[in-house]
C-alpha cells in the first residue's frame, strides 16, 4: 500500500479528482479516475475506500461494504479506511460492529479531529451517549475552546439528566458567543430540568431580544413562562425528527418497547380483512407503520415533516407516495373522501392542538373509515392540553372524545395504553379508535 500524502505519490492527485467527483455526484469521471490509479497502483487502500464511497453513493450499499472491507483488510491499521467502513456500517444501523471499528480507530488515532468528529456522530447513531460524553470529553481536553464539542456536550449531559452540568457549559457559552440563540434555548431548557423558573424565564427574554419575531423564540419564551403553545414550531419538530431518524427505529422499539404500530396494524387487517382500503400514515416517521401493515390492496401514503425520517421509511419499498409536509397543512389541503383508514401514531403528542385536525381526518375519510390516532394522557382534572417538559403534549381523554364526537364520528372507543417506557417507567397514553358511519 501506498498511502502517503508528499509530492511524490503518484496517484495522490488522481485520487484527490476521484474524491471531488464523488462528493459531486459525477461517478463516471470518478470511476475513470480510480481505475487509472488502481492501474499504477493496485493495492492502494485508498482506491478501494474510495470505490466503497463511490459505491454507497451510487446506490449499490452490497458493493461499498465489498470495497471498504477489502481497504481494511489490505491496511487493517489505517485511520481514514477503518472510519469510513464504521460511519458506513452505523449508516445502515448495523450499530455493534460499527461501535466495535469506531473504538478501535479512536484507539489508533486520538487526537485527530475528523476521527473524533465521525466517532462521536456513531456514537450518536448508535444511541450510545455515554460513549458520545466520554469522547466528547476527551475532545475537549484536545480542543478545550472548541464550541461545537462543548454544545454537543450539553445536550448530551442534558439528555442524562445531568442539567446542572449541562447548565454549567451554556453558562461558559453564553459569555463567548452571547448572541446565539441555541445557547440561550440551551440554558432555558437547563433552567427549567432545575426548576429555576425565573432563570428560565430571563433566557427567554434574551432570546426575545434577539429577534423579537421569530416563532422558534416566541415558543420557548411561553414555555419558560409556564404558558402551552397551541402547536411546536415546525422548524423545530423537523430539526429534532432529522436528527432522531439513524436511531429512531433502534431507539423505540427495542430501548423505548414501542409497540403500537404492530398493534394497530393487526386490528386494521383484522377489520378490513379481505378489503382493499387506502391508508393516509400521518407523521409516517420511519415507517413503522407501513412496516406492520405491509403491502396493501390499497394505497399507503406518508406525510412527515422530516425528510430525513421519510428517507428511512422510503427504504421498506411499502410506501406508494409520500409528503414531506407539517400534518396539520396536509390535513387541511387534502380533498376530502379520500381514505379508508386515517392513523396518528405518536403524532399528535407533537402536534399540540387537534381541533382543526381531528374534524379534518372525518372530512378526508370515506364513509364507513376509520381514524386512528393515539395521545399521551393529562389529568381529567386539569387543562385540555398541557405541554410537558420532556418536549411533548398531553391531552384529556374527555376532551379529545368530544373533539371526535362534534367532527361527526358515531363511534368512539378510547382504549388505554402504555406508549412506550421512559427511564424505565412507562408513559401512559390512549389509544382512539373512532368510526365514520355510511350515509345508509
Amino acid at each position: 500500500m501506498n498511502n502517503s500524502t508528499n509530492r511524490n505519490d503518484p496517484i495522490l492527485a488522481l485520487l484527490t479528482q476521484a474524491r471531488e467527483h464523488i462528493s459531486k455526484g459525477e461517478l463516471k469521471e470518478a470511476a475513470g479516475k480510480l481505475n487509472r490509479a488502481n492501474q499504477t497502483l493496485p493495492n492502494d487502500a485508498r482506491v478501494f475506500m474510495l470505490g466503497g464511497l463511490m459505491a454507497e453513493k451510487a446506490g449499490n450499499t452490497p458493493g461499498a461494504f465489498e470495497n471498504l472491507r477489502k481497504a481494511v483488510a489490505m491496511a487493517p491499521e489505517w485511520g481514514p479506511g477503518l472510519l469510513e467502513l464504521a460511519l458506513l456500517l452505523a449508516r445502515n444501523n448495523q450499530f455493534d460492529e460499527a461501535i466495535q471499528v469506531a473504538e478501535k480507530v479512536h484507539k489508533l488515532e486520538p487526537n485527530n479531529p475528523v476521527v473524533l468528529a465521525g466517532t462521536i456522530d456513531i456514537a450518536h447513531r448508535a444511541g450510545q451517549t455515554d460513549m458520545a460524553i466520554r469522547l466528547l470529553k476527551h475532545g475537549l481536553t484536545r480542543f478545550p475552546d472548541d464550541p461545537q464539542l462543548k454544545i454537543l456536550l450539553a445536550g448530551d449531559l442534558a439528555a442524562i439528566d445531568q442539567a446542572a452540568d449541562a447548565l454549567a457549559i451554556w453558562n461558559d457559552l453564553a459569555i463567548r458567543f452571547p448572541a446565539s440563540p441555541d445557547v440561550w434555548i440551551g440554558k432555558l431548557n437547563a433552567h427549567l430540568a432545575l426548576d429555576q423558573r425565573a432563570s428560565a424565564i430571563e433566557s427567554g427574554k434574551t432570546l426575545l431580544q434577539i429577534d423579537p419575531s421569530n416563532e422558534v423564540y416566541q415558543f420557548h419564551a411561553a414555555v419558560a413562562n409556564g404558558q402551552t403553545p397551541p402547536q411546536i414550531p415546525q422548524t423545530v419538530t423537523q430539526r429534532l425528527f432529522d436528527g432522531l431518524a439513524p436511531i429512531y427505529d433502534t431507539h423505540m422499539v427495542q430501548s423505548l418497547g414501542y409497540r403500537l404500530p404492530k398493534t394497530v396494524a393487526t386490528k386494521l387487517h383484522e377489520l378490513y380483512q379481505g378489503k382493499k382500503f387506502n391508508v393516509l400514515d400521518l407523521g409516517c416517521g420511519t415507517g413503522l407503520l407501513g412496516i406492520c401493515l405491509g403491502r396493501l390492496q390499497g394505497a399507503l401514503v406518508g406525510v412527515d415533516v422530516s425528510k430525513e425520517m421519510i428517507a428511512q421509511a422510503h427504504r421498506h419499498n411499502v410506501y406508494d407516495k409520500f409528503h414531506t409536509v407539517d400534518i396539520h397543512d396536509a390535513l387541511a389541503a387534502t380533498p376530502e373522501s379520500l381514505y379508508e383508514v386515517i392513523a396518528a401514531l405518536d403524532v399528535f403528542i407533537y402536534a399540540g392542538n387537534v381541533s382543526d385536525a381531528i374534524p379534518n381526518a372525518f372530512r378526508i375519510l370515506t364513509e364507513g373509515g376509520t381514524f386512528v390516532a393515539s395521545f399521551e394522557t393529562a389529568p381529567d382534572s386539569g387543562e385540555n392540553m398541557t405541554y410537558l417538559q420532556t418536549g411533548r403534549y398531553a391531552h384529556k381523554r374527555s376532551h379529545i372524545q368530544e373533539i371526535c364526537v362534534k367532527a361527526g364520528f358515531d363511534q368512539v372507543t378510547l382504549e388505554d395504553v402504555v406508549l412506550r417506557t421512559e427511564k424505565g417507567n412507562p408513559i401512559n397514553g390512549f389509544l382512539v379508535w373512532a368510526h365514520k358511519q355510511n350515509a345508509s
